[in-house]
């Protein structure tokens, strides 16, 4: 048998092994039964890649009306409708109506980002004493996985039905040499919209060789419905007292500096736009959250006045990008025939920190073979 099928097989039967031999969930019996049937998955046709491969759309619904549509097509979340105070659905997520937008013109809008989300500094790292080369797509760094990243790729997809929710389980095998990354990867990540108004992003990775691995999902919000205006007025709460310093190219310095008497300090609740204009750029900054990661921990909340809806943001890793659309300029036309212009939404991105490669002090991001990545992020959303 050659290496090649080999190393696929193992890899397939390490994915199976994954989520294969999870508990099988019974019928749902009690007070909770008649809300959890109300929950339902729907798959159609998205359209088709320019070399005919067939991409679907999923769409998850819960009983209290919550509704996200999700793609394997990049693993993107296209839409996420969420109630306001009155009850009224809005989508609270920035995107396209097609996918022939996500493939020409993405801007990384809802999509799944690997194998290393956020930027590696000059395109290359060392492990185990080899130099491993990347695609230097933002400059001469690294970004989101290179020039044909998690988020570019059809993913294969599988409908999910859970005790707590619907979702949907998108599995991505990633050769050894991909953008220049060392092993093959198997990658699976599953969206689960839970009874409980939680959109929860669950990854889980297996490689058969050292490599680096940094996964996250890059959409940007509107909690007042997207298209509808900049997010300059909402209301945001990062739990942590740190960030990472950055160069002239956003890419770690190595200082972790405290956000104390700074515009960078988020610990208590500030609009975003309250000190945007002290910072040069806007934020484009990696958080230290106080949690350290490992375990789910909250890690922000975001409140927008107007329609008083409320995020909140739990994670198991140990930073957050927060990203407030800097370079968002007008010239990208989103769902609804809606102009995204600057600061019309914000990212808040779980990862570990940028540059972690070659920066031996930061948490590691090496996944040895044999051992298994797995982190998750859940998104709740209530209104006040």
């Amino acid at each position: 048998m050659k290496k090649g099928l080999w190393v696929k097989l193992v890899l397939a039967a390490a994915v199976i092994w994954m989520y294969g031999c999870e508990k099988k969930e019974a019928a749902p019996k009690g007070p909770g039964a008649k809300e959890e049937s109300k929950m339902s998955i729907r798959k159609e046709s998205f359209g088709q890649m320019p070399d005919g491969e067939q991409v679907d759309l999923y769409t998850l619904t819960n009983a209290h009306g919550l509704r996200a549509r999700i793609t394997n097509y990049g693993a993107i979340l296209v839409s996420l409708e969420v109630p306001d105070k009155g009850g009224k659905l809005a989508d609270v997520t920035l995107g396209y109506d097609t996918l022939d937008g996500y493939i020409k013109k993405s801007a990384f809008f809802g999509a799944t980002v690997g194998r290393y989300a956020n930027r590696i500094g000059k395109a290359k790292f060392v492990l185990d004493g080899v130099e491993y080369k990347l695609a230097a797509n933002n400059g001469e760094n690294h970004l989101h996985g290179g020039s044909k990243g998690f988020d570019k790729v059809v993913w294969d997809a599988s409908e999910v039905r859970a005790e707590d929710g619907v979702g949907v389980r998108m599995v991505y095998m990633s050769k050894d040499g991909e953008e220049g990354y060392p092993g093959n990867l198997a990658c699976v990540v599953t969206y689960t919209l839970t009874k409980n108004d939680e959109l929860k992003i669950s990854y889980e990775a297996l490689t058969d060789k050292a490599t680096v691995v940094n996964l996250t999902n890059h959409s940007y919000w509107n909690l007042a419905g997207q298209g509808s205006g900049d997010i300059l007025g909402h209301e945001v709460m990062l739990a942590a007292d740190k960030y990472t310093v950055v160069d002239k190219g956003l890419i770690p310095t190595g200082e972790i500096r405290s956000v104390k008497d700074s515009p960078m300090d988020f610990t208590k609740p500030m609009t975003i736009g309250s000190r945007i204009d002290k910072v040069e750029g806007g934020y484009d900054h990696n958080y230290v959250l106080n949690s350290g990661g490992g375990t789910p921990a909250l890690c922000a909340r975001v409140y927008e006045p107007s329609s008083g809806r409320v995020m909140e943001i739990y994670t198991a890793e140990p930073g957050v990008q927060f990203y407030t659309g800097n370079f968002l300029d007008g010239s990208i036309t989103g769902k609804g025939g809606k102009a995204y212009k600057k600061h019309y939404g914000f990212c808040l991105e779980t990862q570990h920190f940028p540059d972690s490669p070659n920066k031996p002090d930061f948490p590691s991001v090496v996944l040895n073979a044999g051992e298994k990545y797995t982190t998750v992020t859940i998104h709740k959303f209530y209104t006040k």
